[in-house]
C-alpha cells in the first residue's frame, strides 16, 4: 500500500509542471519509495536475521532514512526562495547533501554491525547520534521552517493543519514502535507487531507532507503543459454562410427554440414556429 500511494503522489507531483519546488520534493518521495522497498526486504524475512546479508540491508535502510530526512531539511529552504528552485544549484545541492548524509549513516551503521573501526554492536553511540539525533534535528528544523513560512507569507492557515497531522502521525508511529510494540504483538497473538502500525503511521506522515506541499504551491496554468481535456479555443471564425447553416442538433433542449427558430427575427423577419 505504501508503494502504491507513493507512486500516486509522485504522479501528482510530476503533473504540476510549474509548481515551486517540484523537482526538489519529488526527490524525497523517490527516497521514500526506495526506503519502503528496503524495509519490505527486511521486515518480511527475505533476508533472515543472522544472515550475512542482513547487516548490509540494514545499513542501506539506515542510510536511506538519513538521506530522506536530509532531503526534507533542504526542501525546507526552497519555499524561502534563497535560491531559485528547479535550477542545477537547488537540485544538486539537495541530491549531494542527501547522498552524503546517506553514505555517512550507512557506513556508520555497517561499521557498528560488523564491529569495525572501533565500533561494535555494544557500542552504538555513533549510530544513535546519526540515526536519531541528527535525523530528529533535520525533521524538527523542517517543521519549524514550514510553520514560519506559512505564518509569515501565507494568508491561508490550513497548511498548519497538515503539518500538525504529519507530526502527530510520525510521533504516534515512533511511540507504538518503541513503547507498545511488544504489547501489540502479544495482543494479536504475534500475527502483527509494532512495525505494521509504524509503517502505516509513517505513510500517513508522508501523505501529509505531500498534502502540505500541494496546498502551498499553485500551478501557473498559463504555462502548464499538462493535460487540458476541457479547454476551449476558437481557432477562426466561420464564414457567414456556414454560420447561418449551423444549428443545434439537440432539438430537445429548452433553449433550442430561442436559439435557432428565432434567428430570422434578428434580421427583421418573422420568427418561424
Amino acid at each position: 500500500m505504501a508503494l502504491g500511494m507513493a507512486v500516486v503522489m509522485i504522479i501528482h507531483i510530476r503533473s504540476k509542471f510549474t509548481a515551486v519546488g517540484r523537482k526538489e520534493i519529488i526527490t524525497s518521495f523517490y527516497l521514500y519509495m526506495a526506503l519502503t522497498v528496503c524495509s519490505l526486504v527486511l521486515d518480511t524475512g527475505v533476508t533472515p536475521p543472522g544472515s550475512a546479508a542482513m547487516p548490509y540491508f540494514a545499513a542501506v535502510q539506515n542510510g536511506l532514512t538519513s538521506a530522506m530526512c536530509t532531503s526534507l531539511l533542504i526542501n525546507g529552504f526552497v519555499g524561502f526562495q534563497l535560491y531559485e528552485d528547479g535550477t542545477a544549484l537547488s537540485v544538486w545541492l539537495l541530491r549531494f547533501s542527501s547522498l552524503g548524509m546517506g553514505l555517512v549513516s550507512g557506513a556508520i551503521s555497517l561499521l557498528t554491525f560488523q564491529g569495525w573501526a572501533g565500533l561494535s554492536p555494544t557500542n552504538t553511540v555513533a549510530m544513535f547520534v546519526v540515526l536519531y539525533v541528527l535525523n530528529a534535528l533535520c525533521l524538527a528544523i523542517y517543521v519549524i521552517m514550514q510553520i514560519i513560512l506559512v505564518v509569515n507569507t501565507l494568508q491561508d492557515r490550513w497548511p498548519l493543519g497538515h503539518i500538525t497531522f504529519g507530526v502527530f502521525f510520525f510521533v504516534a508511529g515512533q511511540v507504538i514502535l518503541y513503547v507498545f510494540s511488544d504489547t501489540v504483538c502479544e495482543g494479536v497473538q504475534h500475527y502483527l507487531d509494532g512495525l505494521f502500525f509504524v509503517t502505516f503511521c509513517n505513510l500517513l506522515s508522508v501523505m501529509m507532507i505531500y498534502k502540505y506541499w500541494d496546498s502551498i504551491t499553485k500551478e501557473d496554468l498559463e504555462f502548464s503543459v499538462g493535460l487540458k481535456q476541457n479547454n476551449w479555443e476558437v481557432k477562426e471564425l466561420l464564414p457567414e454562410e456556414e454560420r447561418r447553416a449551423t444549428f443545434y442538433v439537440d432539438t430537445n433542449s429548452e433553449y433550442a427554440g430561442s436559439m435557432y427558430h428565432n434567428r430570422s427575427s434578428a434580421h427583421g423577419g418573422h420568427p418561424a414556429y
